[in-house]
């Protein structure tokens, strides 16, 4: 799922802020935690600050990197976090782990001025282009900014695509008779009470995705959404549809036994609940197929700019885009570094195969944008009891 409930500052505290001047109540500026120069958080590349060696010594006295909605077991986020904390000596604080991609943008939209603000947020692109559309989002270009495809970045680097993969479907083969791999398979009364998706589509990234996938399943297309939600809204009247928010845990336990999550995770929980006698199998339903890539961003008035725009670089680099490729998950510069001999050929191998030739096509902003009202309007009326 990746849900957060945002606390704001009291008003009085804000007041006296207001009125003196004064650094409080867990307020600070970029300025304050830029040792008073401000230059990290107007950067718009490395160069800005005299290049990497500045950027990094700059982020070294920062010291810290706030984000959000980071589970050590999505994409191998865990050893990336670790990795960079090693290399740079700076602590990353990771708040709500599982939040959603929304609350990350309503962490940004309510803490502007606060030491605990997100730095940096990782967040489905539909919801990347509704932050930059809010002018949450600081414009940063990382040096492999012209080697990520031009339909996968913001025209201002705003944001870029980071890793992604294919829409799936998740199945313990040890409590379901026979796997579904197709979307049309899903309605089978055999699959009662078993599907689950990984939170609501409102406010998960990979649910939102999981909609679109069912609406091209169903004749929809890019520009139309809705057969998507008439899916799952027949998917419910059947008694298939599990309103539980499937989890590796509620996995293990039983609860979820079909998730359909992005190809990445649920490849990520075959290897991690084979030791616990889960056999979890995963397949592209090929009646819907689905790619989507999640999308980093550094917020605009985030507390600590120079550690936020190193840790673009680190995950932009060769050894950033190859964690998250050893996490089953497709970086986005996989197809560059391919090409330039820097890319991890094991884990290639161990991916999923893709459906057709590994191309797919990608719904342009304007129709995500489209797409995600029509979902925010319609999701509660299709699953409603």
């Amino acid at each position: 799922m990746r849900l957060h409930r945002v606390r704001s500052v009291s008003l009085a505290c804000s007041l006296v802020v207001a009125a003196m001047g004064l650094t409080a109540c867990g307020l600070t500026s970029a300025n304050d935690v830029n040792g008073g120069s401000g230059k990290a958080a107007a950067a718009t590349s490395a160069q800005d600050l005299g290049g990497m060696d500045a950027l990094v010594a700059a982020a070294k006295k920062e010291g810290k990197l706030n984000t959000i909605a980071l589970p050590r077991d999505w994409a191998n986020y865990g050893e990336i976090i670790d990795t960079f904390e090693k290399k740079y000596g700076i602590k990353v604080e990771v708040e709500n782990p599982d939040a959603a991609s929304q609350d990350e943008i309503n962490a940004i939209a309510s803490r502007k001025g606060q030491d605990r603000s997100p730095d940096v947020i990782d967040v489905g692109r539909a919801f990347a282009i509704s932050a930059a559309g809010q002018n949450l989002l600081a414009p940063y270009r990382v040096s492999a900014f012209d080697q990520i495809p031009k339909g996968q970045k913001d025209a201002q680097a705003r944001w870029y695509n980071d890793f992604g993969g294919y829409v799936s479907i998740g199945c313990d083969a040890a409590r379901v008779k026979k796997c579904p791999t197709t979307f049309a398979d899903l309605l089978d009364p055999q699959y009662k009470g078993q599907i689950a998706l990984t939170g609501n589509p409102t406010k998960s990234g990979s649910s939102f995705s999981s909609v679109y996938a069912a609406a091209l399943a169903n004749k929809g297309s890019f520009d139309d959404v809705k057969p998507g939600l008439d899916f799952f809204a027949r998917l419910k009247k059947a008694g298939n549809f599990n309103p539980v928010e499937s989890t590796p845990a509620t996995i293990q336990k039983g609860e979820t036994p079909i998730s359909i999550d992005w190809d990445y995770l649920n490849s990520g929980y075959s290897d991690e609940l084979r030791a616990k006698g889960v056999d979890w199998k995963v397949s592209i339903p090929t009646d819907g197929v689905y790619s989507e890539y999640y999308s980093q961003a550094i917020a605009k008035w985030a507390p600590h700019p120079a550690a936020a725009r190193l840790w673009q670089e680190f995950l932009y680099s060769p050894e950033g885009q190859n964690l998250w490729l050893k996490g089953h998950a497709r970086p986005v510069l996989m197809p560059a570094m391919q090409q330039a001999g820097t890319l991890d050929a094991d884990s290639a191998a161990k991916l999923p195969p893709a459906p057709g030739n590994g191309t797919t096509a990608f719904p342009t902003e304007a129709q995500i944008s489209k797409a995600k009202q029509a979902v925010a309007q319609g999701w509660a009326q299709a699953v409603a009891e």
